[in-house]
């Protein structure tokens, strides 16, 4: 449960950061050539597959730091018992 909340949560703020970073650079670019900046771009092309591409990273990692605490977990009751 603890994975998939923090994959949720991560996908969230990068979603955010990248629409906010895609915003900024639409307009940006809107405005030097001198037409109306299209917002579908930044939500179609840039942060949607930022974010899917940033949540399967998180999750990955997530997963990785999971076994890391368990396995570690398991390692340190069974020397507790040893003792």
């Amino acid at each position: 449960m603890r994975i998939l909340v923090v994959t949720f949560i991560g996908t969230l703020l990068s979603f955010a950061v990248s629409l906010l970073l895609a915003i900024i650079g639409t307009v940006i670019t809107g405005a030097i050539r001198g037409v109306h900046p299209d917002m579908r771009v930044a939500y179609r092309l840039i942060a949607l597959p930022m974010a899917l591409v940033a949540g399967g990273i998180i999750f990955v990692l997530s997963v990785g730091m999971e076994v890391r605490h368990y396995r570690q977990s398991k390692t340190l009751s069974a020397i507790e018992r040893l003792s």
